[in-house]
């Protein structure tokens, strides 16, 4: 009997030990915490021009913290209410986040943002053209909000997947199943893919969630 219960007691700690160190990796910053929390209050509803609904942003920084992921990458600045989220989860995480997007305007008052919500040193804002900055981006990564021109999802995707490290998560915005142009047929070849397991979460406006499981 004694064995049996050394040998639950085991398992029992087996189960806790890896929540605990994921938990120990987290860094908690509660000054930082509140002026994000604040930022996002003050702003509530004033986020119109190209950017995620709440739920979405939630849903990325959930995605983060749970993955432990500390490289991410975002294809579409707007003006950083998705990043907020992005980089707010890898503050926690110890990363940071490579964002693009070509529109001047927009990215200045995302940097703008970026700084009043306190998380400015955790991105590297670029001004580009993600046809071909994410191309020659070297990685790895182990996150991607992929959130640009639908039409050029495809080859966002195969252009960062050398780069996604396995285990790695690949998120796109804007999917549905009833889309029947680029987003669909996206849709479509991510789902054939035997190295990725993805869901469609459908809360917000439609975020197809890849996990890499494996190379190629």
């Amino acid at each position: 009997m004694k064995s049996i219960g050394l040998i639950f007691s085991l398992l029992i700690t087996a189960a806790i030990i890896p929540q605990q160190v994921k938990a120990q990796s987290m860094k908690e910053d509660p000054a930082l915490n509140e002026k994000v929390k604040t930022f996002l209050s003050d702003h509530s509803g004033q986020w119109h021009d190209m950017n995620v609904p709440t739920s979405d942003a939630k849903l990325l920084y959930d995605l983060i913290i749970k993955g432990n992921y500390k490289s991410a990458l975002e294809i579409g600045t707007s003006t950083g209410y998705s990043g907020i989220y992005i980089a707010w989860a890898l503050s926690k995480t110890g990363g940071k986040l490579i964002t693009v997007d070509i529109d001047e305007s927009r990215r200045k008052i995302a940097l703008e943002n970026f700084k009043k919500a306190g998380l400015i040193e955790y991105i590297d804002a670029r001004l580009a053209d993600a046809h071909s900055l994410v191309r020659e981006l070297k990685g790895p990564f182990d996150f991607v909000f992929s959130d640009a021109d639908k039409n050029w999802y495809t080859n966002y995707f195969n252009d960062v997947d050398p780069k996604l490290k396995v285990g790695g998560c690949f998120t796109t915005h804007n999917i549905s199943e009833t889309r029947r142009m680029g987003e669909g047929e996206y849709l479509k070849y991510v789902r054939s893919l035997k190295n990725y397991e993805s869901t469609l979460n459908t809360e917000g406006a439609g975020l197809l969630i890849s996990y890499k499981r494996g190379e190629k």
